[in-house]
């Protein structure tokens, strides 16, 4: 998949966010945790973890909502950090549950936080794409959403969410 059209439009917003909120400081730290958060919400809407419980996970529309509000902070993060000129989803051959893909990622997400080299944010693109396999989310369905919560942010943003 190619990220150039999702990074421009991260960027975008992001200006416009920063505009419309007055931030005027470095905001990798928030940003590093609304990504946990983000991922957290997702691993809850899946409830791959739930083992006590029998009640199934979300709608996969839901799902996927939450997958991309992680890809609009991952977008973010690269942006911020000089690593926007990445053309292609980084992958690899990953195969573990649904759960460790969710502990990796939190791993990976805190190593790129206090590490912010290229490297390790690939290593989240890469926990980001095995996600999406397990979840059997394709490309045009990530960014047809993603370009749908975009939107949605703009019109937060415009209604002072």
């Amino acid at each position: 998949m190619n990220l150039q059209q999702l990074f421009t439009m991260q960027k975008e917003l992001d200006a416009f966010i920063e505009k419309t909120q007055g931030i005027d400081f470095d905001v990798f730290r928030e940003k590093t945790l609304a990504l946990l958060v983000e991922l957290g919400e997702l691993a809850n809407e899946t409830r791959c973890f739930k083992f006590w419980s029998t009640k199934g996970p979300s709608e996969d529309a839901v799902i996927l909502e939450e997958f991309v509000d992680s890809v609009h902070f991952l977008l973010s993060l690269g942006i911020m950090k000089g690593f926007n000129d990445l053309t292609e989803w980084p992958t690899d051959a990953r195969d573990a549950s649904l759960t460790e893909l969710f502990l990796q990622t939190q791993q990976a997400i805190i190593v790129f936080g206090n590490e912010p080299e290229r490297e390790n944010y690939e290593e989240i693109w890469k926990c980001y794409g095995a996600i999406a396999r397990t979840l059997q989310f394709d490309a045009q369905q990530i960014i047809d959403a993603y370009i749908s919560k975009n939107e949605k942010n703009y019109e937060r943003q415009r209604t002072g969410y």
